[in-house]
């Protein structure tokens, strides 16, 4: 006869092979599935297990879809589950978009699932738009007047341009060129105020939205605010450059002119040094002549009477200055 101890192991024993064999074989899964409609086997579920594929995951999907009337592969579920995929929300958007008559295939939103992007969200998108706001967008007019301007960018997901089509990121960076493009080619800030829906036109016109993710529906002006005159702020900046410029070239010209004084200068005095040398000179020559015998007396008084006379005439001319010294 067992012993109580050895009874109650052989308990546990029991409780544990009956857990692990719920476990191996999902009967709640496979009676689920048999009662919704959905036939897979109870061998696939266990192989499932031995896959590390959750059979729950693909079980659900499975009666989703069915549900829907919409008919998926055991197979593809589990090889986009292997692949890193969500089943569950790849699943949603094709329910989604079977009652928003959008057209999604299995195959497409299995790509945008891989690709990163949220396929559900995608399809809620395509049903309810989304709005996005532009960040601030500064565009100067020809008048030269600064205009800061918001604007509202309702988007649709464009479906079959999920994959491989540009993000939010650029459709705002081509509205807020279009933006600027419309501004800039205004003759004046107040024909932008009276008339902002001409920017919308504008930017809407140019299809923005090519080789994105999305569609653009419209484009609403939100904000306009007036900013800085920037044809005053440059052509003061201009007036200040030309002023320095010219003040530059006034000073590079008096330098030259100083130097060209100071040259002078030099030169006078280089001369007046060559006078005064010539002039020491001249006593000189004139005791020479004596003793060669070239000078007379008389032809030495000669010269001293013509010196004094046009030391007189000089006088004569300029009152108030002393005669030379003979």
């Amino acid at each position: 006869m067992e012993t109580p101890v050895s009874l109650f192991f052989w308990i546990i024993g029991i409780i544990i092979l009956i857990i692990l064999f719920l476990y191996l074989v999902p009967l709640n899964l496979w009676f689920r599935a048999l009662v919704s409609g959905v036939h897979i086997s109870l061998f696939q579920l266990i192989f499932m297990r031995w896959r590390k594929v959750p059979p729950s995951i693909i079980v659900g999907a499975l009666i989703e879809s069915t549900k829907a009337g919409i008919k998926l592969e055991r197979n593809e579920l589990e090889a986009h589950y292997l692949a890193g995929g969500h089943v569950e929300r790849v699943v949603h958007a094709l329910v989604s978009a079977s009652k928003a008559n959008i057209d999604l295939s299995f195959k497409m939103a299995t790509a945008i699932d891989l690709a990163g992007r949220d396929v559900f969200d995608a399809v809620q998108m395509s049903v309810n738009p989304k709005v996005i706001n532009t960040p601030p967008v500064t565009a100067v007019a020809k008048d030269g007047i600064q205009l800061i301007t918001k604007a509202r960018v309702t988007v649709r997901a464009n479906i079959k341009q999920l994959v491989g089509g540009a993000g939010e990121e650029t459709v705002l960076a081509r509205v807020g060129e279009g933006i600027v493009t419309a501004i800039g080619s205004s003759l004046s800030h107040k024909e932008v105020l009276e008339n902002p829906d001409k920017i919308s036109k504008t930017v809407l016109a140019k299809g923005l939205d090519a080789g994105t993710a999305f569609e653009i529906l419209s484009i609403d002006i939100a904000d306009i605010d007036i900013g800085k005159n920037i044809g005053a702020v440059l052509q003061m900046d201009q007036a200040n450059a030309d002023k320095n410029i010219a003040q530059a070239r006034a000073e590079e010209r008096r330098a030259m002119a100083v130097a060209y004084e100071q040259e002078m200068k030099a030169k006078a005095q280089e001369a007046r040094a060559k006078v005064i040398e010539a002039e020491a000179q001249i006593p000189l020559a004139i005791a020479e002549a004596f003793r060669s015998g070239n000078l007379g007396i008389m032809d030495y008084y000669r010269i001293k009477n013509i010196e004094a006379d046009t030391n007189m005439r000089d006088s004569i001319a300029k009152p108030g200055q002393p005669p030379k010294k003979e």
